[in-house]
C-alpha cells in the first residue's frame, strides 16, 4: 500500500492535499535515510491528529512506528517521563504507562535501537500536554537526525511555541470549498440540506473539521432539511470548546476573569467587532482586578498567554472560538456576574465611555430585570448584557431589547439586540419573528452570512404566517403589536438581490409585498421596489412593469409615485407623458436623508438625458449612505455614481468609484453588485485600456451574471469587450460580439441598453467588411437606435446616430453626414464620442486617399483620446496619422527600432502581422485591399532582409 493511496482516503483528510504532501516528502526522504523533523501547529479541530495516523499508516509497512498521544489522565497529571512513547505500538493503541527518569541521552541511545528495524517514525501527539523536562529531551532526541540517520519524528501540538526551532507547519482552517465538500460527504445520509443551512454550518465552523462534523453529526434531518428551525447556538462544538479551554486552567485566577469579562463584553458587539478596551478596564477595576495588571493586559496581551490583542481602542481574541471556549468552560454563576457587572457598567455609564476609579468591590445586586428593561434611557447594550444573565425565558426583558432596538441605535447592534430579544422568546411564532428582524437588521448592517444565520432560525418559511389573535394582558409574552408576516420572505428576497438568482428574488418579493401590504406598509413598498429592481437586472420589462403596477395599489409618497408613474411610461412608449413624471420625481428628491429616493432621482435623471443631474443625485445619495447608513446600499450607490460618470465620460472618476464600489460589495456579501460593478469597470477600461484589464472585468461581469440572470451586466461588459476589440484594431471580433445583443430575435440584450451599443456594432460591421445580406440588418437597428434616440434625450444620442448614417452612406452623402455629427457633438459635448467621430472620418477620408484632408480630423481624434486618458484609442489615432504621412507625438517609434526604416503604413502592416494577423484580417484592420497588404509585406521583407513571417514575429519580439 503506498502513502498516497493510504493518506488521502480518510473522509477526514478532506482539503489537506499540501499538508499530506508535505508528510510524504518527510517519509520518502526518511526511507532513503535522511532522517528529520516536523511539527504540526495548529489549535484543536484542525486535523493534526488525523493527519498523524495518516502518515503512521502510510509508513507502517516501510519500518517501525513509535506512537504516542496524551490521554485526558496524562492532562491532569503531566507525563514526567516518555514511557510512553517507547511503550506504544501500533497507531491508536493506548499508551502504556509512564515511565520516568529518562534522560535526553538515554531516549536518543533507546531510539537509535529501535531504528535497527528498519526507518523509525515516531508520532507524538499532543505532545504540547507533556511536562517540561520530557518536552525538552524530545527536543533534543528530534533535533540530533539528518543526513544519514534512519529516524524522523512527527510532532503535533497546540501551537508553535512547545518546540521553537524545530521545522513548523501551521495548519489553516478549510478554505470554503474544502469544508462545503467535507458537509457534502459527512450529510450524504440525509434527505436534502437547506441551502440556508449550509451556510450557516460552514459560517459557524469556519473551516475547522471536527467542530463540522460535531455540527452536522448533531442536527436533525428536519434541521437539516430547513423544516424546522436551528438552535442557537448550534449543538456540536462543545468537545472542541472544551479543547480549547484546556488552557484556561494552568492561568491565574486574575486572568481568566479577565478573559471571561472580555467575552461577555463581545456579547452586544457586532460579530467581529471585539470588546471595548475601557469598558473592560471599568469592569476589570470594579471587579478588583490590579490597575498594572489591567494595563499591560489591555495594551500588549501581557499576562494573558496571548489569547488577547489589542487593535486601537479594541481588544480582540486571538482566535475566534476563544471566546466561546472561555464563555462554555466558565461556571453559569461566574459568567452570569460577569454580564451583570457589564450591564451595570453601561447602565452607569449610558453613551459615555471611559475608566471607573470606583473602588474594587463585590457586584451588587441589580435591580428586577422586569423594572428595568422597559426603562427608555437604558442602553441596548446593557439590556442585552443583561438578557445574557437571564437564565432562561423573559417576556418583559425581550420585549423591552425589541422596544430599544430602533434609531439611533447602529443597525449590527439592534441586530444583536433582537437575536437575544428571540433567545428569550418563548412562543415559536414570536421568536421566528424576532430572529427575521435580527436578520433583517444585519442584512442591512452588510452581514449577509449573518443575515442568513439569523434567517435559518426562522424555520419553513410557512412559519412565518400571521400569528393568531391573543390578548396581550393575558399572554405577557407576545406584544400588544403582533409581528406583520412575509418578513422573514422580505429578508430572503432582499439577500437574494444582491447574492442570488435575481428571477428568484423577483417572485420571493412579489410573495413578501402581498403578506406584508395590510400589516407593513413600508416593508411592501420597498419589496415592490426590489422585485422591480431584480426584473431590471434580469431584462425582464414585462416583470419590472407588474412590479410598478403592483406599487401603483400602495400608497406611496409623491415622489415615488412620479418615479413610478413616469418609468411605466416610458417603457410603455408614453414618452411625453413619462419625461414629465420623471421631471417632478427628480424636483421632489431633495431629502439628503434618503438615499434610495436619491438613487431613484438619478435613475430617472439618465431616462431624461440629463447625464448632470444623474451625477448630482448619485454623489448625495453616497454622501446621505456614507453618513447614516445603510452599509448594504453602499455598493449600489457607488455603481450608480460610477455609472452617471461614465455616461458623463468621466471614465477616471467612474474607475475610482467602482473600483471602492467592488470592494464594498465583497466586504458585505453582494456578488450580484460585484458583477454591475465589474462591467463598469470593463467598460472603463476599454476607453483606459489596457485591454488586458477590460478583459478581466468582463470576464468577472460575465461569471457573475450567467448564473443568477443579470442581464443588464452581461450586456454592458460583452459591450465593454466589443469596444475593447475595435481599439485594438479589430473589427470583426467586435462586430461577433455584439451582433447577438442587438439584433433582432429572441436572445438578445438587456431591453434598456442594448440599445446602446448599436453605435459600436455598426462601427464594427462596416470596418469588418460586412456580410452579403447585412446591409438590412443594419439600416433596420440603425433605425430603432433613431427612434430610441427621440425619446430617450440622450444628447449624445444624435451625434452617434448621424455616425451611424456616415458609416452606411455612400459616398457621395458620407461627408455631409460626417459634417453633421460633428457639429451635433459640438453642441453635446463629451471628448471621447467625439474623438471616435474624428478618427472615423479620417480613416474614411484617406481611404479615399485623401490624405492631407484626413490629417486635420485624426490630429484632432488624437488630441482629444489624449485628452480624456483613452490610451489604446490614441495609439489607434496615432496609427492613422502616420499612414496619413504625418508623424504622432503619441506611439512614435523609439531610436533603435527595427522598423524605423520603414513607412508609416509598412509599420502599421509589420506590427500586425507579426502579431499573427493574415493578409485579409490587416486589410480588415487597416481599411486597405488584401493586395495592398501583400504589396507592402513584401517590400516590408526586402527592407528587413527576412524571408518568412516567423523571421518577422522573432525580429519583433520584446
Amino acid at each position: 500500500m503506498t502513502p498516497s493511496t493510504t493518506v488521502r482516503s480518510p473522509l477526514r483528510l478532506c482539503g489537506r492535499d499540501d499538508e499530506l504532501a508535505t508528510l510524504d516528502k518527510l517519509l520518502a526522504r526518511l526511507r532513503r535515510g535522511d532522517g528529520g523533523a516536523l511539527v504540526l501547529a495548529a489549535p484543536p479541530g484542525l486535523g493534526r491528529t488525523a493527519l498523524l495516523r495518516a502518515a503512521a499508516e502510510a509508513h507502517r509497512d516501510r519500518g517501525p512506528v513509535l506512537y504516542a498521544t496524551a490521554a485526558p489522565a496524562e492532562r491532569a497529571v503531566p507525563c514526567s517521563g516518555l514511557g510512553a512513547l517507547l511503550g506504544v505500538g501500533p497507531a491508536g493503541a493506548s499508551p502504556a504507562a509512564p515511565h520516568t527518569g529518562i534522560t535526553p541521552a538515554d531516549l536518543a541511545r533507546r531510539l537509535r535501537e529501535f531504528a535497527d528495524g528498519g526507518p523509525l517514525l515516531v508520532c507524538v501527539d499532543d505532545a504540547h500536554a507533556w511536562d517540561a523536562a520530557s518536552r525538552a529531551a524530545l527536543a533534543f532526541a528530534a533535533r540530533g537526525p539528518g543526513t544519514g540517520s534512519r529516524i524522523a519524528f512527527l510532532l503535533s501540538v497546540a501551537d508553535g511555541t512547545a518546540f521553537a526551532g524545530l521545522p513548523t507547519l501551521h495548519l489553516a482552517p478549510l478554505g470554503e470549498g474544502a469544508a462545503s465538500v467535507l458537509l457534502d460527504r459527512l450529510t450524504a445520509g440525509t434527505e436534502g440540506l437547506d441551502p440556508v443551512v449550509r451556510a450557516e454550518i460552514l459560517r459557524e465552523a469556519g473551516g475547522n473539521p471536527r467542530l463540522l462534523a460535531g455540527i452536522s453529526g448533531r442536527l436533525t434531518p428536519d434541521q437539516l432539511a430547513g423544516r424546522t428551525p436551528l438552535p442557537w447556538p448550534l449543538p456540536g462544538g462543545e468537545a472542541v470548546l472544551a479543547a480549547h479551554a484546556e488552557r484556561l486552567d494552568d492561568l491565574p485566577d486574575r486572568t481568566r476573569i479577565l478573559l471571561l469579562l472580555a467575552a461577555a463584553a463581545q456579547e452586544h458587539e457586532p460579530e467581529g467587532a471585539g470588546a471595548d478596551a475601557l469598558l473592560l478596564l471599568r469592569a476589570g477595576t470594579r471587579g478588583g482586578l490590579p490597575r498594572a495588571f489591567l494595563d499591560r493586559a489591555l495594551s500588549d496581551g501581557t499576562g494573558t498567554g496571548g489569547m488577547l490583542q489589542r487593535a486601537g481602542s479594541r481588544v480582540h481574541f486571538g482566535h475566534r472560538l476563544t471566546a466561546g471556549a472561555v464563555l462554555h468552560h466558565a461556571p453559569w454563576a461566574r459568567r452570569s456576574a460577569a454580564h451583570e457587572l457589564l450591564a451595570t457598567l453601561l447602565t452607569e455609564s449610558g453613551d459615555r465611555s471611559g475608566p471607573d476609579d470606583v473602588p474594587a468591590r463585590d457586584v451588587p445586586g441589580l435591580p428586577d430585570a422586569r423594572a428595568t428593561a422597559a426603562t427608555p434611557a437604558l442602553p441596548l447594550a446593557a439590556l442585552v448584557q443583561r438578557a445574557c444573565a437571564a437564565s432562561g425565558p423573559d417576556a418583559a426583558l425581550a420585549a423591552g431589547l425589541e422596544a430599544a432596538a430602533v434609531a439611533p441605535f447602529a443597525h449590527a447592534a439592534r441586530s444583536a439586540a433582537l437575536a437575544r430579544a428571540a433567545l428569550l422568546s418563548s412562543r415559536p411564532a414570536l421568536r421566528a419573528a424576532r430572529f427575521a428582524a435580527a436578520a433583517e437588521q444585519a442584512r442591512l448592517a452588510g452581514d449577509s452570512p449573518l443575515a442568513r444565520s439569523l434567517l435559518a432560525r426562522t424555520g419553513p418559511r410557512t412559519a412565518d404566517a400571521a400569528p393568531a389573535p391573543v390578548d396581550s394582558a393575558t399572554t405577557p409574552d407576545v406584544p400588544a403589536t403582533a409581528p406583520a408576516p412575509g418578513l422573514a420572505p422580505y429578508v430572503h428576497g432582499m439577500l437574494a438581490l444582491r447574492s442570488g438568482p435575481v428571477a428568484d428574488a423577483h417572485e420571493v418579493l412579489l410573495a413578501a409585498a402581498a403578506l406584508l401590504a395590510p400589516h407593513d406598509h413600508r416593508r411592501a413598498l420597498d419589496a415592490l421596489l426590489g422585485a422591480a429592481e431584480a426584473a431590471w437586472a434580469a431584462g425582464d420589462a414585462l416583470g419590472y412593469l407588474d412590479a410598478l403596477k403592483r406599487l401603483a395599489r400602495t400608497p406611496a409618497d409623491e415622489g415615488l409615485e412620479h418615479y413610478r408613474a413616469g418609468m411605466s411610461a416610458v417603457l410603455e412608449g408614453r414618452t411625453a407623458e413619462g419625461h414629465v413624471r420623471l421631471r417632478r420625481c427628480l424636483a421632489l428628491a431633495g431629502d439628503p436623508g434618503d438615499p434610495a429616493a436619491l438613487l431613484r432621482a438619478g435613475v430617472a435623471a439618465l431616462a431624461l438625458g440629463d447625464i448632470a443631474a444623474a451625477r448630482r443625485a448619485g454623489a448625495r445619495a453616497l454622501a446621505a449612505v456614507r453618513t447614516a447608513g445603510p452599509d448594504a446600499l453602499l455598493p449600489q450607490a457607488l455603481e450608480h455614481l460610477a455609472y452617471a460618470e461614465l455616461r458623463a465620460g468621466r471614465h477616471a472618476g467612474a474607475r475610482a468609484h467602482a473600483l471602492e464600489g467592488l470592494h464594498a460589495a465583497r466586504r458585505t456579501g453582494q456578488p450580484n453588485s460585484s458583477a454591475h460593478l465589474h462591467a463598469v469597470l470593463a467598460l472603463a477600461a476599454s476607453v483606459e485600456g489596457p485591454a488586458e484589464v477590460c478583459a478581466a472585468h468582463g470576464e468577472a461581469a460575465l461569471s457573475g451574471a450567467g448564473p443568477h440572470g443579470l442581464a443588464q451586466a452581461a450586456t454592458l461588459a460583452t459591450w465593454a469587450r466589443a469596444r475593447a476589440d475595435l481599439a485594438a484594431g479589430r473589427p470583426g471580433e467586435a462586430a461577433a460580439r455584439l451582433a447577438p445583443l442587438v439584433k433582432a430575435g429572441p436572445g438578445r440584450g438587456h431591453f434598456a441598453t442594448r440599445t446602446l451599443a448599436v453605435p459600436c456594432w455598426v462601427e464594427a460591421a462596416v470596418l469588418g467588411g460586412r456580410e452579403p445580406g447585412e446591409s438590412r440588418e443594419l439600416h433596420a437597428a440603425v433605425d430603432e437606435f433613431a427612434s430610441w434616440a427621440a425619446r430617450a434625450a440622450d444628447p449624445g444620442a444624435p451625434a452617434q446616430l448621424a455616425r451611424c448614417r456616415a458609416l452606411l452612406a455612400s459616398v457621395s452623402e458620407a461627408d455631409a453626414r460626417y459634417a453633421e455629427a460633428l457639429a451635433h457633438h459640438e453642441r453635446a459635448g463629451g471628448d471621447f464620442e467625439q474623438a471616435r467621430t474624428r478618427l472615423l472620418y479620417g480613416q474614411w477620408l484617406r481611404r479615399r486617399r485623401r490624405t492631407r484632408e484626413a490629417r486635420g480630423p485624426l490630429r484632432d481624434a488624437l488630441v482629444g483620446f489624449q485628452r480624456c486618458s483613452a490610451r489604446v484609442w490614441a495609439d489607434r489615432a496615432a496609427g492613422e496619422l502616420r499612414a496619413a504621412g504625418e508623424p504622432a507625438g503619441a506611439g512614435t517609434d523609439p531610436a533603435g527600432d527595427p522598423l524605423a526604416m520603414l513607412t508609416p503604413q509598412q509599420q502599421r502592416i509589420a506590427r500586425c502581422v507579426a502579431e499573427g494577423a493574415t493578409n485579409r484580417e490587416v486589410a480588415l484592420r487597416l481599411s486597405l485591399s488584401p493586395r495592398t497588404v501583400d504589396h507592402h509585406l513584401r517590400n516590408v521583407f526586402a527592407a528587413l532582409a527576412i524571408r518568412s513571417r516567423t523571421e518577422l514575429a522573432r525580429l519583433l519580439s520584446p
